[in-house]
């Protein structure tokens, strides 16, 4: 089926929201190991209030009526949050709607299930041997990975059944999956969305955000999951100052990934912005930084481990157990650490407009190399964390964007800069994404 985006409404006029939703419905009951739970009764009465309001006339917001996904650790009121995992089956249902959960709804927004993820959120890789993993919309003839951890999100939105999927990103579980997919994702400042009613992998890194097919997209649901409308502008791209790291972020890129990273800067160069190739010498302190969600996590999951540690999936629980040796000492000295890399990124970044690298330096892997082959797996999952993770870092925000060449395995291009440079993140994303449309 074709993708149905919010930036195409005029030209669904004609289709009833409940018409849209039924295909939706229809196609989401037949596609495997992507939803983990639908809500039919509750996407059709949703369309039908959206129908029913625009028969009146009555202004209703883009996303009124369309279908919505739901990553599977954000609350749903009445029922047991999974996360991925069989671990937490008898848990409490949740006693309400998660507040992004809310306020989709006032928006109208038909949402409609939860999407299948990586067990609690820990890999970008997108295997989940408890509920299937679904396989990558972009291959027709090889079942690669979604990329993780918001994977059935990402081929929710890939493969045409929802407008949007809503995830979560720790170290780029949100940019990692539409990079791999060829669609586009958004991470937020961290802060701008509240994290209240979803199951945390690291207290310190946990974002909440969307993946969708356009950068406008992402804007809008962006303005709703944060109860704020950025007034993004409309940058040219001419005149931009781009930078492009030569610390880490290039090394070892997939030939296909590499000669289309340079094909997208070319395209950006020619149509005036300035890229800059610089050093970012602290990059290669990121990989002894990022240790938070280890700790965190294990936090939260050792009551649990103790008891069940035979029903996780046992890549997350070694991931998740390297969080105890780390004591209170080291944990309160990684955040110090922390704040001192940021104040040195961020004086690196001053003199930019945003920072350019591909979003993973591979393509997406077959998922059975990767199931039969624990060295492979974990191989695979640091490169797919390696540059995003840098973002969750530095408390910063990122789109990722497809640049790949029709017919060719899809490959993201990132733009990112600092906590709270989201407008003007997006403004350059959508400048960039226009120029790489028009070449």
């Amino acid at each position: 089926m074709n993708p149905l985006t919010a930036k195409t409404i005029a030209a669904l006029a004609r289709y009833s929201r409940q018409a849209l939703v039924e295909v939706c419905l229809d196609e989401a009951q037949k596609s495997a190991a992507i939803f983990t739970r639908l809500y039919p009764d509750a996407a059709r009465a949703a369309a039908a209030h959206a129908d029913a309001m625009l028969a009146a006339c009555v202004e209703v917001s883009p996303l009124a009526g369309l279908s919505v996904s739901l990553k599977d650790l954000v609350d749903v009121a009445g029922e047991t949050t999974l996360a991925g995992s069989r671990v937490l089956r008898d848990a409490p249902p949740a006693r309400a709607d998660a507040p992004v959960v809310k306020r989709l709804r006032t928006a109208g927004a038909a949402i409609i299930g939860k999407t299948n993820m990586t067990e609690f959120a820990f890999s970008g890789v997108g295997i989940n041997p408890h509920y299937g993993t679904p396989a990558n919309p972009a291959d027709a003839t090889v079942a690669r990975i979604p990329g993780g951890s918001s994977s059935g999100a990402a081929v929710s939105v890939a493969s045409g059944l929802c407008v949007a999927g809503i995830g979560s990103d720790t170290g780029g579980s949100i940019r990692i999956p539409a990079a791999l997919c060829g669609i586009v994702g958004f991470k937020p400042t961290a802060r701008r969305v509240p994290l209240a009613g979803t199951i945390p992998l690291s207290t310190t890194l946990d974002t909440l955000c969307a993946m969708t097919r356009s950068v406008d997209d992402c804007i809008l649901v962006d303005s709703i999951i944060a109860d704020q409308v950025l007034a993004v502008p409309d940058l040219p791209l001419a005149g931009l100052r781009l930078a492009v790291p030569s610390t880490v972020v290039l090394d070892g890129l997939e030939p296909h990934v590499a000669a289309t990273f340079s094909a997208a800067l070319s395209v950006l160069s020619s149509a005036g912005a300035r890229i800059v190739d610089a050093p970012f010498a602290p990059l290669s302190e990121a990989a002894d930084l990022n240790k938070f969600s280890g700790a965190e996590s294990f936090a939260w999951h050792r009551e649990l481990l103790a008891a069940r540690e035979q029903e996780y999936d046992f890549r997350v629980a070694k991931r998740i157990m390297t969080g105890a040796a780390m004591s209170a000492a080291d944990y309160i000295d990684l955040h110090r650490r922390r704040r001192d890399w940021i104040a040195r990124m961020e004086a690196a970044l001053a003199p930019y407009d945003a920072l350019l690298m591909p979003t993973v330096p591979i393509v997406a892997p077959p998922i059975a190399d990767l199931e039969t082959s624990e060295q492979a797996f974990f191989r695979v999952n640091g490169l797919l964390l390696r540059n995003t993770s840098v973002v969750n870092l530095l408390d910063g925000c990122a789109v990722s964007l497809p640049c790949h060449a029709p017919g060719t395995l899809p490959v993201g291009l990132s733009i990112a800069g600092p906590a709270m440079a989201d407008r003007r993140v997006l403004g350059v994303a959508r400048a960039v994404e226009a120029a790489l449309a028009a070449a």
